[in-house]
C-alpha cells in the first residue's frame, strides 16, 4: 500500500505503510481523490505540530470505493461509491448532550487527529460514510466536504432569500459560499484582493470587489441603500479581514467568522456595540449539511468543474503543497488510485 505521510519541516514523503486493519463496524475504503485544503497547509507549514501525530497521513476532503465491510455494517457493500464526515465525537461531554455533537469538546477530526484519506487504503467507521450518487463523478465528490462547510456557514448565518451577503475572500470556500447564498435566492459580492481570484470568481458569475481600486464599504452602503449587508461572511483570515468585517454590516446584522486564525486578532468592538451586530463562530458541519451538499454538486449548483486547478498523483504531494502556499492554484486533488503523470487544468 502506498501513502502520502508528514514528517515535519514543511514535508511529506511516500512511504508504504502496512494496510489499516478492518473492524467489525468499519469499512475499508479504496481512496480515489483527496482534495487539498486551507487545513491541511496549515499542517504543511507546521502550524499543528502540536496536534497531528508526526509522522501523519492526513488528508479530509475525498472520495473513493468501499472495498470491504466489517462484519457489524448493514446498508452498505463492496462498490459503494462515498465520501466521509470526518469527525468523531464521543456523544458524553455537555456539547454532544446539548445536541451540539459536530463541535463536541473532544472532537477528534479524521484526517487530522486520526489517520487520513492519503492512501490508497483507508479503514473508518462505517458511520462516517456518506453515500455519492452515481451522477456525481468521484472528482466532485471530493469537494463535497468544502461545499458542506459553505452551507453550515450559510446556514448557521439564517441569511434569507432576498437578503444581501458580503463574503471578504474569494479562495475556495468564499467562492463556494458565495455560491450557496446565491444558490438560495440571496444577493452576494465578494471583497477580494487578489486580481487572480477575483477573476476565477467572476468566470463562475459573482460579483466582485476590488478594495484597493474602489471603497469596499461605501459600494456596498450603496449597494445596500444605506444600510449595510444583513451578513458578513469573513472568510479571508487576516487581521484587516477581521478588522473591516463589522464595516460592512447592517444594524442588528451579523458577522460569520469563517476562516482558521491562529493567532488573536483585532476586532471593532464600538461597532459591534452601536450596531448591535451579532458575531458568529462557524466551524465544520452536520449531516443536514453534508446532505445538502451532495444535492448541490449532484445538480451542478456549485463551481466544481472550475475549482479544480489540477490533478496530480499521490507522488506528487510535496510539490501540490509548494504550489498552493505560492498561490499556484484554488484547488488540487490527488489522484490516490494512479500513478500518472500530472493532469492540468489551470
Amino acid at each position: 500500500m502506498h501513502a502520502a505521510v508528514y514528517t515535519g519541516n514543511r514535508t511529506f514523503s511516500s512511504a508504504a505503510p502496512d494496510a489499516p486493519s478492518l473492524g467489525a463496524d468499519e469499512v475499508r475504503i479504496a481512496v480515489r481523490y483527496v482534495g487539498l485544503c486551507g487545513t491541511d497547509l496549515h499542517i504543511f507549514h507546521g502550524h499543528m505540530d502540536g496536534r497531528v501525530d508526526i509522522p501523519a497521513v492526513i488528508g479530509h476532503e475525498m472520495s473513493g470505493v468501499i472495498s470491504e465491510v466489517g462484519a457489524n455494517v448493514d446498508g452498505w457493500t463492496a462498490g459503494d461509491a462515498v465520501t466521509v464526515m470526518p469527525l468523531l465525537w464521543d456523544g458524553t461531554c455537555p456539547a454532544c448532550l446539548a445536541g451540539h455533537s459536530h463541535i463536541c469538546q473532544n472532537l477528534k477530526f479524521v484526517g487530522i487527529d486520526t489517520p487520513g484519506a492519503l492512501q490508497e487504503e483507508w479503514v473508518v467507521p462505517a458511520s462516517l460514510l456518506v453515500r455519492v450518487p452515481e451522477s456525481v463523478p468521484l472528482t466532485h465528490a471530493a469537494l463535497v466536504e468544502p461545499v458542506a462547510v459553505a452551507v453550515h456557514d450559510v446556514r448557521r448565518s439564517e441569511l434569507e432569500r432576498g437578503q444581501k451577503a458580503v463574503v471578504i475572500g474569494a479562495g475556495p470556500i468564499g467562492v463556494l459560499i458565495a455560491s450557496v447564498v446565491r444558490e438560495i435566492d440571496a444577493d452576494v459580492v465578494i471583497v477580494e484582493l487578489d486580481a487572480g481570484r477575483r477573476s476565477f470568481a467572476e468566470d463562475v458569475g459573482l460579483t466582485t470587489i476590488d478594495p484597493q481600486e474602489v471603497d469596499a464599504v461605501a459600494w456596498v452602503q450603496e449597494w445596500t441603500g444605506g444600510a449595510g449587508a444583513d451578513v458578513v461572511f469573513e472568510v479571508a483570515g487576516a487581521a484587516a479581514a477581521v478588522l473591516s468585517a463589522t464595516s460592512y454590516a447592517k444594524v442588528r446584522g451579523t458577522v460569520v467568522v469563517v476562516a482558521i486564525h491562529p493567532e488573536p486578532r483585532p476586532i471593532d468592538l464600538q461597532r459591534v456595540f452601536w450596531r448591535e451586530l451579532r458575531l458568529l463562530g462557524a466551524r465544520v458541519y452536520q449531516r443536514p449539511d453534508f446532505e445538502e451538499a451532495v444535492r448541490l454538486v449532484a445538480a451542478r449548483a456549485v463551481p466544481t468543474d472550475e475549482l479544480i486547478s489540477g490533478i496530480v498523483p499521490l507522488g506528487a504531494v510535496q510539490q501540490a503543497f509548494e504550489t498552493l502556499e505560492k498561490g499556484g492554484a484554488l484547488k488540487l486533488l490527488v489522484d490516490v488510485a494512479g500513478a500518472g503523470e500530472t493532469e492540468s487544468r489551470a
